[in-house]
């Protein structure tokens, strides 16, 4: 696709994701240098009204399949329910469109599975995911450090992650918003996929999974209080805990490892790194309650956020690296689709030892957590709570 000089962008679900994305393309393009918006569809009239009208030359479909035999698209990004997002891929595949599917990858690993399965039958398409917290300069280098060895191996990571504050008026908008059936999920699957992902993508995905996975203080059916602790390969240990109705809310993510600790809090990253790491010092040290020398780097990514036509930020950032990888002006690839499935690994992981109340081990049992979410759904529609 080198040799097109434009990507030709088709949105399905112009709700208010899609509705933003549409915008970012027709308000921001200089942003986003050699991506189009073509087409856009969507089931619902109003939608489809509301593009005709705002929408300056794009085409407006009801079915996404026939916006896919349109000729219209290079690149479909799917703005649908979450349930949908793995089929919709899977048929765009099937008719030779590259994918940029939002978060999550979907609401269970099995279906995801058969997605990615599906785009490695077609390995001339780009298959993405918009995970647009790896455009965020404090994570991308707490990952340069972590890998450059600096960090040592990792002893624990542990983020706070409450500021997703959400009212009572949110969820009485109705809708999908939480239900089980909807969306599959509360604030594991609809906010915190982005952190799940990063405290994957840096840390990677723990071997065991204890949860405490609960409602609070909302007339809802899905978790809104979500405390989980987490053990990884080597031992270390892991702590993740989120909410929706913690006002103020707290986002503080520590790393520790060997080699000293990572504190990404209040747009800022701290490196405080041991001059020794910490094995070493132990071993060698001669002092009573001695400790090992640092030295303190702070890090708030200024020159990322200046240099905002060759870095910008979040869901932009994620949309032109896309089209430079399509037009092979990038050999870097950010938010790989195949990647999708992990953070969702451990969200679903999260979700089946709350609801049990054991310890999952990972890979866990995908048929008993399909089983389990559909109990969810009948108790949901048996006995609708009422609002």
């Amino acid at each position: 696709m080198a040799d097109n000089k434009v990507i030709r962008y088709g949105i399905v679900g112009v709700g208010k994701q899609g509705s933003f994305y549409s915008r970012i393309f027709q308000k921001l393009g200089f942003l986003v240098k050699g991506a189009k918006l073509t087409a856009v569809c969507d089931i619902l009239e109003d939608r489809r009204n509301w593009a005709k009208e705002n929408l300056k030359d794009v085409e407006v479909f009801e079915d996404y399949k026939e916006m896919f035999k349109s000729g219209l698209i290079d690149v479909v990004m799917i703005e649908t329910p979450h349930y949908d997002h793995s089929k919709i891929a899977i048929d765009a595949f099937k008719s030779g469109i590259n994918v940029l599917c939002d978060k999550p990858a979907g609401v269970y690993t099995s279906q995801v599975k058969e997605m990615n399965e599906e785009a490695k039958k077609h390995p001339e398409l780009l298959f993405g995911m918009m995970l647009n917290q790896r455009t965020n300069p404090l994570y991308i280098k707490a990952k340069e450090i972590i890998e450059s060895g600096k960090l040592g191996e990792l002893k624990r990571i542990v983020w706070i992650i409450t500021n997703w504050y959400r009212p009572k008026a949110y969820y009485d908008q109705g809708g999908w918003r939480g239900t089980w059936k909807g969306e599959g999920g509360g604030v594991l699957i609809n906010q915190c996929p982005h952190q799940l992902d990063l405290f994957t993508w840096l840390a990677g995905l723990p071997k065991e999974v204890e949860a405490i996975v609960d409602t609070k203080g909302r007339k809802i059916s899905v978790e809104n209080d979500v405390t989980v602790m987490c053990t990884f390969e080597n031992g270390a240990k892991g702590v993740f805990i989120t909410s929706t109705h913690d006002a103020p809310g707290t986002n503080r993510l520590e790393i520790t490892g060997d080699g000293g600790k990572i504190v990404v809090e209040k747009g800022k990253l701290v490196f405080t790194e041991n001059q020794t790491f910490e094995p070493e010092f132990s071993e060698n040290n001669e002092v009573f309650m001695g400790k090992p020398k640092t030295k303190k780097y702070k890090y708030r990514g200024i020159g990322n956020y200046l240099r905002l036509f060759k870095n910008p930020p979040q869901h932009i950032g994620i949309i032109k690296n896309y089209t430079d990888y399509l037009l092979q002006k990038t050999d870097k690839f950010i938010a790989p689709g195949q990647e999708g499935i992990i953070g969702l690994t451990f969200s679903n992981a999260i979700h089946l030892a709350g609801w049990t109340g054991q310890k999952v081990s990972i890979p866990f049992d995908e048929a008993l957590f399909e089983k389990e979410l559909q109990k969810k759904i009948k108790e949901e529609e048996e006995n609708p709570i009422k609002k």
